[in-house]
């Protein structure tokens, strides 16, 4: 198929892969220029997304937040005045899901379809085509793409309607949000009260307390390797689309705005650009007390 992939930071980059090893032709357009790796291996470069989607007949858009995929979509040179009836575009980035229905409306009107597919799995899942994919989309056009959204992921799900994949990916955020924050004090505890952390991990891991979080991010906070695989300022941005959903829908979600203001704290403290996990350093300069484990 003629595909197009707006959009090849972090995570858009080897997503973009994935569907060109399956040997699907790729339009390529992203802020930085297409890496000269994909133009080698058979990708096109194209200097807007209004060429991306002249040439593509799936346009699939990774890029960080809302305004982005407005001007991907409908602003100079967008996505949205080269658009032909049928044509389908699918947005994987995390955006609102108030103003994902919105733009779906605006792309139905020209003849064409819309798919909200937002993911989760970060770098690591990206790279591996595992990543969890939630969607919302009529149910025919669904159908037309899920063997696209398999080359990229391992768990695909419509969830219903367009928006409710955004919204699904809310919850997923605030979920992951709240599990850091957990883990975080829990092995500070632990630490400062003078028990290994890495052992109270590892005895946490065989009971009801056992998560991915305290599996993975729990170990980053243990071994302090916080390089992102899915920055602060990223995750810091979805928990304001929650927030600014929950007020709309007059929904408190008190333990979501506590963790905003410790990614708060993590952006004056210049730390935006490290993993999440990187939560706990806000809560051990609060304890005067770094994690450490003894073995």
């Amino acid at each position: 198929m003629k595909l197009g992939f707006i959009g090849l930071g972090i995570m858009g980059r080897p997503m973009a892969g994935h569907l060109m090893a399956a040997g699907h032709t790729l339009y390529l357009n992203t802020r930085s220029g297409v890496p000269q790796e994909m133009i080698d291996k058979g990708g096109i470069a194209c200097k807007t997304a209004h060429e991306v989607a002249e040439n593509a007949d799936v346009i699939f858009v990774m890029v960080n937040d809302t305004p982005d995929v407005e001007k991907v979509l409908f602003g100079e040179n967008g996505a949205a005045a080269a658009l032909k009836s049928g044509k389908i575009v699918v947005d994987m980035s995390s955006i609102s899901p108030i103003t994902t229905k919105e733009f779906a409306k605006r792309i139905e009107d020209l003849g064409c379809f819309y798919v909200d597919a937002p993911v989760s799995g970060g770098e690591v899942g990206a790279k591996a085509g595992t990543l969890t994919i939630m969607a919302g989309a009529r149910d025919e056009i669904f159908e037309q793409v899920k063997p696209l959204l398999q080359l990229m992921g391992k768990t695909i799900t419509l969830i219903g309607g367009n928006g409710d994949g955004q919204t699904a990916k809310v919850a997923n955020q605030i979920i992951v949000a709240l599990n850091i924050e957990a883990v975080a004090e829990a092995l500070l505890f632990a630490s400062k009260a003078g028990a290994d952390p890495a052992k109270v991990r590892q005895a946490l891991l065989g009971g009801f307390a056992a998560s991915r979080i305290l599996e993975v991010h729990g170990e980053r906070m243990l071994k302090r390797t916080f390089a992102p695989g899915f920055r602060i300022d990223l995750h810091a941005k979805d928990l304001a689309i929650a927030l600014a959903g929950a007020r709309t829908l007059n929904v408190p979600l008190p333990n979501t705005a506590f963790c905003q203001e410790l990614f708060n704290a993590s952006f004056a403290a210049g730390e935006g650009g490290l993993d999440d996990s990187a939560m706990v350093k806000v809560l051990e300069r609060m304890a005067n007390h770094e994690i450490k484990a003894k073995s």
